[in-house]
């Protein structure tokens, strides 16, 4: 009963703030293509500032991997007339903040700051957006920064070279093959032409959504959006991605041996892009499997049977098919086959029984408060709107992620966890353990 009357509470909570939200929320696209959204909050006096570009790992080819990433180092160096960590420096005299981060499919920089630097930020985006330098002395000062990154979340890293091998096992055609940070020769052989080249289609305004949520007005955003965003031209955004990941015939497996203390294991299904109606039911099959301590993973694999230190799952957005992604950490002297053997009796489980009504009632409960906290700040509003313009063609479907969310029925997880969780769907990565060589 107390999880009924919670999800009572909680649906009733979001209704009011998706209708609040939906009401505040307006948008308009400038004439070089930029979409610009806009949610007024005058709560406090301050604005999150996200654009987000179209231009991630699966826009790259072989060869110039690694080059988005690349970007988000480079948008903080300098550019015509706020020169090398004057972006930086601006925004903290003026009481701000800023961040980036890239992905497949997206690089995304947020900026924070009240709401009187509102027209500094409109100049320093626009300016690094139109004139970036490309000054060759910073392009090798960068490339040694992403190089170095690579080898301490790579190359240095027994989860992060695993996650790499994974996934380059799992696709074998389409871009999700390559790392978002680049293979260690792409990024030793970038030319200034590939840079170039990448930047203008990635950072061409039509290519772009920017995204403000704070103490701001729409008439004024869009004043000062077509005074300094709108006479950036326009350009050829990045070309389809017109291959496609051939279906997967028969379970693949892959080992790493190396130096480590623990074994690790991943194992990932291939499951569709973000807009398929499929993926909020997985988005609950992952709750259901790995959130929290008394989701059913954790509490047999780790609780109850003490196989695993640990064990996460889900499926992250994305514009193609992708991968839903189960990470375990095996504890010593337990046998990988061991915990592997347990998670494909708990998918079997899905297939097989109904999930109990009070168990998947919790399992919405968790998602929808998760939700609810996101929208809670201006930065999470942001991030989210966003995300979901890109990723689902519309950001007015965020004010009915709750209703998705509510919808999903026990039928549709036995369906899903059927058509998805096969045997030869899958790809095993496994760290096996050796000792480290003793040098004399």
């Amino acid at each position: 009963m107390r999880f009924l009357i919670g999800a009572l509470v909680v649906c009733s909570i979001l209704l009011a703030q998706d209708t609040r939200l939906a009401q505040d929320t307006k948008t308009q696209t400038l004439s070089n293509g930029m979409k610009v959204i806009v949610q007024e909050d005058h709560g406090i006096p301050n604005v999150a500032m996200y654009f987000f570009y179209r231009i991630g790992s699966r826009n790259e080819r072989p060869g110039a991997t690694g080059l988005s990433h690349f970007f988000e180092h480079m948008m903080f160096n300098g550019a015509k007339k706020y020169g090398p960590g004057q972006f930086d420096k601006r925004m903290d005299d003026s009481g701000g903040n800023n961040n980036a981060y890239t992905s497949n499919d997206v690089t995304v920089y947020t900026d924070w700051f009240p709401s009187t630097a509102l027209e500094l930020m409109f100049d320093m985006e626009a300016d690094r957006i139109r004139d970036l330098a490309f000054d060759p002395k910073i392009i090798e000062s960068e490339r040694g920064v992403v190089y170095s990154e690579r080898r301490s979340s790579v190359d240095n890293s027994n989860g992060g070279m695993l996650q790499e091998l994974a996934r380059a096992t799992a696709f074998i055609a389409h871009p999700y093959h390559w790392p978002v940070v680049g293979w260690p020769s792409d990024i030793e052989s970038w030319t200034m032409d590939d840079l170039k080249a990448h930047f203008a289609m990635g950072y061409a305004p039509n290519n772009c959504v920017m995204v403000m949520v704070g103490d701001v007005h729409f008439d004024q955003v869009m004043q000062l959006a077509r005074r300094y965003l709108e006479p950036i031209p326009r350009h050829d955004p990045p070309p389809p991605v017109r291959t496609k990941e051939p279906p997967q015939q028969g379970e693949r497996r892959v080992t790493l041996s190396k130096p480590a203390q623990l074994p690790l294991q991943i194992v990932l299904y291939h499951v569709p892009e973000a807009t398929n109606p499929d993926v909020p039911v997985l988005d609950v099959i992952g709750t259901l499997l790995t959130q929290g301590q008394s989701s059913r993973l954790y509490t047999r694999m780790v609780d109850k049977e003490q196989l695993v230190l640990g064990v996460f799952g889900g499926v992250q957005d994305a514009l193609d098919p992708t991968v839903f992604s189960f990470n375990m950490q095996p504890r010593s002297g337990v046998d990988p086959a061991t915990s592997e053997k347990v998670l494909y009796e708990e998918l079997a489980r899905l297939e097989s029984e109904p999930v109990p009504e009070a168990e998947l009632r919790k399992a919405k409960n968790q998602m929808l408060a998760n939700l609810y906290r996101q929208l809670k700040t201006i930065q999470g509003r942001a991030n989210l709107l966003g995300s979901y313009e890109v990723f689902q063609g519309d950001y007015a479907k965020l004010f009915a992620r709750d209703k998705t969310i509510e919808a999903v029925t026990p039928a549709d997880i036995q369906r899903v966890a059927r058509q998805y969780f096969s045997a030869k769907n899958r790809t095993v990565a496994t760290l096996v353990p050796e000792k480290a060589e003793v040098k004399q």
